[in-house]
């Protein structure tokens, strides 16, 4: 471990902390292809993922999470007025980093996720939480859809950002295509679609290489997206909801494809 200076903590005027503060930024994220986790359970993935350029920490928050702390090449103990110009929530918990990004291609398998226009972070990062949780192989945010380095999207996350493939940018009819070429069948969540959940898993629509597409709450899925997916499918509702969260719908999808995966996958 190498702690960068032996004397007084660093304060919000250092240049290393004024420098990764612009990281709340996404113009300043986009050019040094670096961004921002705060929180011991989200800085402990990134640390496993070997994605630490830098982390900040209070000597309370260090000495409470000595492994992670001992564990960056490249560590600081800041004031806690620092760290709090570093973190985004109401009551940080003394620990952000600064991460290099881990996005790249398309990685096809038995279970891919395509966020089509989802622009609210929370809803984002939670669907990427549970696309780990479920087994899936990659999360895809085509151009149009939040940015996955957003600082509550990565905390909706949960450090599973670290966990499987992320894919930022594209088109989302090119990655659709792509997806297909590669033998998966893509089926998009719709409120309004052909068949519903319970029909599709019976009929054996959700058995193979399935990539699922969810759009927002508020326009559901582009006209780019709906026109190249094979299937819709919705989420039925037994009572008198209008509909179901993103977030929520996007687990009950996934949790039926992994089911039927497993099913699959059995003696």
């Amino acid at each position: 471990m190498a702690v960068s200076q032996p004397g007084a903590p660093l304060t919000e005027r250092s240049s290393r902390v004024v420098a990764a503060r612009k990281l709340a930024q996404r113009k300043h994220r986009d050019r040094s292809r670096r961004f921002l986790v705060e929180g011991p359970q989200a800085v402990r993935e990134a640390v496993s993922a070997d994605a630490v350029v830098e982390l900040f920490a209070t000597a309370e928050a260090a000495a409470r999470h000595p492994d992670v702390f001992s564990a960056c090449d490249r560590a600081s103990i800041v004031t806690s007025t620092a760290l709090k110009s570093l973190a985004e929530t109401v009551q940080p918990q003394g620990l952000v980093a600064v991460c290099g990004y881990v996005d790249g291609p398309v990685v096809p398998g038995r279970l891919v996720v395509v966020l089509d226009g989802i622009a609210d972070p929370g809803n984002a990062g939670t669907v990427l939480r549970t696309a780990d949780a479920a087994g899936a192989d990659c999360v895809v945010f085509p151009d149009g859809s939040v940015d996955p380095y957003n600082g509550k999207c990565v905390r909706s996350a949960a450090g599973s950002l670290f966990h499987l493939p992320v894919v930022r940018g594209g088109d989302v009819s090119d990655h659709i295509i792509t997806l297909r070429r590669s033998g998966m069948s893509v089926v998009a969540a719709d409120a309004h679609g052909d068949r519903d959940l319970v029909e599709a898993v019976a009929d054996g629509v959700l058995d193979g290489p399935t990539a699922w597409v969810f759009g927002s709450e508020a326009h559901g899925l582009s006209s780019r997206a709906a026109d190249g997916v094979d299937t819709r499918i919705k989420v039925p509702v037994y009572g008198q909801a209008e509909s179901l969260n993103l977030s929520i719908a996007a687990a009950v999808c996934l949790y039926a494809s992994a089911g039927q995966h497993r099913k699959g996958a059995s003696p």
